[in-house]
């Protein structure tokens, strides 16, 4: 008998995933296109996780964030709307884009279960920015780059989600 047909009595196979009612496993394999934008969106799920993370240092710490291309940093970085309570709104962010990049990734390998709740998901965080964007331009008068930063990431995350989600969709 060959060594290939010979079956390894130490290390157990995990059984393949259980069959649905019509035979189908519950694993579906996405298209090459959606596995590519899922993590493509995962890593723009990490750029923002980074800046959420930058920004939550910064503020913890009281260290004053340096603007590249306006200054009005320290003005949205102070003001009221800056945090809930005493939790940096950063951290929210933070969460946020963790869960995003977890989402993506999980729907990159097939987890169907995921997908509604990446959409779901990044259409809040779209909300929240849209508010944010508001504040900064007509309560504030001022500007932070990396909120920008992470609105722009927001909105690039939701058009790929929203891409997926008509690739999905059969033909009519």
């Amino acid at each position: 008998m060959p060594p290939w047909e010979l079956k390894n009595e130490i290390v157990k196979e995990p059984d393949p995933p259980a069959a649905d009612r019509n035979g189908k496993s519950p694993i579906r394999r996405p298209r090459r296109l959606e596995t590519s934008l899922y993590a493509l969106a995962a890593l723009i799920a990490l750029l923002g996780l980074s800046d959420s993370i930058y920004l939550t240092v910064h503020h913890l710490t009281g260290q004053d964030v340096d603007c590249l291309a306006s200054g009005g940093c320290e003005t949205v970085l102070t003001s009221a709307y800056a945090a809930v309570g005493k939790i940096p709104l950063a951290v929210f962010g933070a969460v946020a884009y963790f869960s995003a990049f977890s989402l993506a990734t999980l729907s990159g390998f097939g987890r169907r279960w995921t997908r509604r709740l990446l959409l779901w998901l990044v259409g809040g965080m779209l909300g929240v920015t849209c508010w944010l964007i508001y504040l900064q331009a007509f309560v504030l008068h001022a500007f932070c780059d990396f909120c920008l930063l992470s609105a722009a990431l927001t909105t690039t995350l939701s058009a790929i989600v929203l891409i997926i989600r008509f690739l999905g969709r059969p033909n009519r």
